[in-house]
């Protein structure tokens, strides 16, 4: 077993470890003095570490000049896409893939028009081809104007989603095309603009930045509806005093990024020799035929539920995350692995091991180890 005293992070999906020059550009600007819509010396100097913070996320995605709306993170930029774009007339209704995370369908629901759900394939790919077929006597001019939502790609199974066909799709009918970048940006290359976006929701805590703190980057010219009034910060789309730190520290995440992106060949391995000691030990691997996030791994291991798993991995000083959400004390299968059409056992049985910029080679060994007999101590108990 791990020794006590040393714990291997695997759960960089959930977050990543922020990163130690982060962490010093954080310091620094919470040291600096001004509210960033100040016009004196002091001000100009908080907004001037916001400009350089939004211009380098803006370059690290390729969006737009003006593109990039800071927000509180993913979910609130999520929020405003749905809600700005429904709230300002020109859209719907509202197509959410079946694997989105749960931010998206939540969001959906509240905005009061009718949401259909795009199927997956069995290896987690949206089902395009579903897309094509409902949308071919679609009349936006009559039926009003719609937006597709699909994220670049799956938060559980890594799997890296079809967006630029969907927004071809999206667009020849009249649509809008909104992506979830989250787990996408700072893992492999995510380019605004050539994959056919109108919206994306990106957060820094994924790639290395703080928690609390993202971006929803919108195309040229699309009209947004402001879900947040108050001052007139981010060009009057959202109001809210700007978070200095966070956003200093969200560009020298989005600076880092590319080291992370050019290693992705070596967490690609670690990963695979996780998923190769998992699949001898019995386990089926989810999307492993798909290109997916080099640092993402999903399986299931009948007979081993997911809390099962989290607990035992844990006490052997591996962090990992579970398939399944936790409500009132009950276990729910992944609606991520039951849209791919796993049953109820091995959909409750589905676990996430993710890597991260400072994964090391100790931590996929420490999972090769401890995962596997962990499951033949199950299996044995069980027979």
């Amino acid at each position: 077993m791990t020794d006590a005293k040393t714990r291997h992070y695997l759960d960089c999906n959930a977050t990543t470890p922020v990163r130690p020059e982060v962490i010093d550009a954080v310091a620094r600007a919470m040291a600096t003095i001004g509210n960033s819509s100040s016009v004196h010396a002091e001000g100009r100097g908080a907004r001037a570490l916001v400009e350089e913070g939004r211009e380098k996320l803006r370059t690290l995605v390729n969006a737009p000049i003006n593109g990039v709306i800071i927000t509180g993170g993913g979910t609130e930029a999520i929020h405003y896409a749905l809600n700005g774009t429904v709230k300002n007339g020109g859209v719907g209704r509202i197509f959410v893939s079946a694997i989105e995370h749960a931010a998206v369908p939540g969001n959906a629901a509240e905005t009061g028009v009718p949401v259909e759900t795009i199927p997956v394939t069995k290896s987690g790919v949206a089902d395009v081809q579903w897309l094509r077929d409902r949308l071919k006597n679609y009349d936006a001019k009559r039926e009003g104007g719609f937006l597709v939502c699909l994220m670049f790609a799956n938060n559980e199974t890594g799997v890296i989603q079809p967006v630029r066909e969907a927004a071809d799709i999206a667009h020849e009918k009249g649509g809008l095309m909104f992506v979830d970048a989250a787990q996408a940006v700072g893992k492999v290359p995510v380019n605004f603009v050539m994959c056919g976006a109108d919206l994306m929701a990106v957060t820094a805590h994924k790639f290395g930045g703080p928690i609390g703190v993202g971006a929803l980057v919108a195309g040229p010219n699309l009209p947004l509806h402001p879900v947040m009034r108050g001052g007139g910060h981010e060009q009057n789309r959202r109001a809210g005093t700007h978070n200095v730190p966070a956003i200093a520290g969200l560009g020298v995440a989005a600076d880092l990024a590319a080291g992370s992106i050019a290693k992705a060949p070596a967490i690609a391995a670690m990963r695979d020799r996780m998923q190769n000691a998992a699949e001898a030990a019995g386990a089926v691997i989810w999307g492993k035929d798909e290109p997916r996030l080099p640092g993402t791994l999903s399986l299931s291991a009948s007979g081993f539920s997911s809390q099962t798993q989290l607990m035992a991995m844990d006490l052997a000083g591996i962090a990992i995350s579970s398939g399944s959400a936790c409500s009132s004390g009950k276990t729910k299968p992944s609606h991520v692995l039951s849209a791919m059409g796993a049953g109820e056992d091995l959909a409750s049985c589905g676990i996430r091991v993710s890597l991260g910029w400072n994964s090391r080679e100790e931590d996929a060994d420490a999972f090769c180890r401890e995962w596997p007999q962990a499951y033949a101590r199950v299996k044995a108990r069980a027979a």
